[in-house]
């Protein structure tokens, strides 16, 4: 075996560990909370005018994290060139180009491939 192919076989097995880490992290997400992995909710109190706070509901903002997971599941169910369209969509050549206020929009994106 020639080093060129010594070093490819070497790549491939670096392209196939970061796939498997992105599963590995998509299971951790989805296993700490399996009821709503990333639109999570929680109440803040805020005074009003009359001195009485009110309750309000604050969204999580999605992180790079929150992302990937979503992308890892979607591409080791075989929609790994949708969500390289999607990524590429939200301007980037891979997903940490994306800019963070476009997370939340291309996790809904990402939520509803292979359900039409």
């Amino acid at each position: 075996m020639t080093n060129a192919n010594k070093f490819n076989l070497l790549l491939d097995v670096v392209k196939l560990m970061h796939s498997l880490a992105d599963g590995l992290e998509a299971v951790a997400y989805a296993f700490a909370d399996s009821q709503e992995i990333f639109v999570e909710a929680k109440e803040v109190s805020k005074p009003v005018e009359t001195g009485q706070p009110t309750k309000q509901i604050a969204e999580k903002v999605p992180t790079l994290a929150d992302v990937r997971a979503v992308l890892a599941v979607k591409t080791q169910n075989g929609m790994t060139a949708e969500v390289k369209g999607l990524i590429t969509k939200y301007g980037g050549s891979k997903l940490s180009d994306v800019d963070p206020k476009h997370y939340a929009d291309l996790i809904k994106d990402a939520e509803v491939l292979g359900n039409g």
